[in-house]
């Protein structure tokens, strides 16, 4: 297969770039940012396995950075759970409508962010223990293995749990990069991984690692509160984008 035409070339690597940054100052929103930029230029069945590849290799390249944040002992039950919940949402992609199950999502992300950009002091759950975790944990998987939505219900938690940023992202990005691995591993099994994947691979993975880098080098510099602006906003901007896309 010869090179893509260069205006794809540029789209796709300005995605790359873009979702790299968001992904290495959030430790999360890969998916969102690049989806918008990589289907102008290639297919679902190409882009979807590639953003879970591109994701994988951000989390891996700062998780030294966030290392310090991880505690096992909290997130073992969230991610046992999300392992166990990916190839449920899978299997449950044959019944379920997607456009009803992205407007949900999308709505509850709009009011928890704007609800939690209003008050002034944000709740703080403390009970439910491991169970609660592994309940979210869950959720996660199911939500990622039916519509890469991984994501939002770990995010969501973490804040509510009080977690510092480190903390956050302790949490989030093992969850997100565990549950990319094995979305990466289904496409493969599907036969997904073809000739026009590996170029837009060799491509995409250098960039979005420069891209991560940079947001990296900026997540030093924000404190406790900064991160939390900005998880926010990443949320509500990704409720948004999953209302728009329900409608059309």
């Amino acid at each position: 297969m010869p090179l893509p035409p260069p205006g794809d070339i540029a789209i796709v690597v300005a995605g790359a770039l873009a979702a790299g940054f968001v992904n290495g100052l959030s430790g999360t929103g890969y998916a969102l940012v690049a989806l918008g930029f990589w289907l102008q230029a290639m297919s679902p069945l190409t882009a979807a396995p590639l953003t879970a590849l591109c994701g994988v290799a951000g989390h891996i390249q700062s998780l030294p950075r966030i290392w310090s944040g991880v505690r096992w002992s909290r997130l073992w039950p969230m991610l046992s759970a999300g392992i166990v919940g990916v190839p449920l949402g899978t299997l449950l992609l044959n019944h379920l409508e997607p456009r009803p199950l992205k407007a949900g999502v999308g709505l509850l992300l709009v009011v928890y962010s704007a609800w939690m950009a209003i008050v002034r002091r944000p709740p703080i759950v403390t009970g439910g223990g491991r169970p609660a975790d592994a309940a979210v944990g869950l959720i996660g998987g199911v939500l990622g293995g039916m519509a890469s939505l991984s994501g939002p219900a770990p995010a969501i938690w973490a804040q509510l749990r009080g977690f510092g940023k480190d903390e956050q992202r302790g949490v989030n990005q093992p969850f997100n990069m565990s549950v990319l691995f094995l979305a990466l591993i289904s496409a493969g099994i599907a036969g997904f991984l073809d000739r026009t994947f590996l170029i837009w691979a060799a491509i995409t993975i250098p960039t979005t690692l420069i891209g991560a880098r940079i947001g990296l080098a900026l997540y030093s510099r924000i404190n406790d509160t900064q991160f939390r602006r900005v998880l926010l906003a990443l949320l509500m901007l990704s409720g948004l984008t999953l209302v728009a896309t329900s409608l059309f």
